[in-house]
């Protein structure tokens, strides 16, 4: 567990997420409460845990849930927030091979994505709503909506964990709350 109080472990984590020109800003150790992501893919085929590029296939939603705490590292870009769990975990996954699309965006894909890689990034453009709360022991509590009905409960804790694996964990807290916050006003 201790291993994931690590810049350097973080920062491989979340730069697999990256999209392109994108750098990151600042990245903790966070934890996930709660997180319900939903996506509308085009032109695809699931087959068993990936989305395979399939011109002829139709739109298909992907709702991942997760209903349990987990360690996760959160990060920004200059157009991103980005999620990337710590250790594997298990989602709910749901599938609807007819999405209500009412004005919903629909990603295209060119290339096989595994689902466990869906909701790892999220435009800020996209944030509807980003509620902020004092939390225990000086950790912030973010509530995130998005555009599109996902939601993430996130919980920012005041230090980086033991051993000084993350010097810059308080500035970079910083960062991200900053940002969050400009979005919440």
């Amino acid at each position: 567990m201790s291993g994931i109080f690590n810049e350097k472990t973080m920062t491989q984590a979340l730069e697999k997420y990256l999209p392109d020109g994108e750098s990151l800003t600042a990245g903790i150790h966070g934890v996930g409460i709660e997180t319900h992501i939903r996506q509308v893919f085009g032109n695809c085929t699931l087959k068993g845990d990936n989305l395979i590029p399939n011109p002829s296939g139709a739109a298909l939603e992907i709702n991942k849930s997760k209903f349990a705490r987990y360690d996760v590292y959160i990060s920004i870009t200059q157009h991103y927030l980005i999620l990337a769990e710590c250790e594997v975990y298990k989602h709910l996954y749901e599938f609807n091979e007819s999405p209500e699309l009412d004005g919903t965006d629909i990603e295209e894909i060119h290339t096989c994505i595994p689902i466990s890689d869906i909701g790892t990034r999220f435009p800020l453009a996209q944030i509807q709503k980003c509620e902020i709360k004092k939390g225990w022991m000086g950790s912030v509590n973010c509530v995130i909506t998005m555009k599109n009905g996902s939601s993430l409960k996130l919980m920012l804790p005041k230090r980086g964990g033991l051993g000084g694996g993350m010097p810059h964990h308080a500035e970079y807290r910083e960062a991200i709350f900053a940002r969050l916050s400009a979005i919440s006003s």
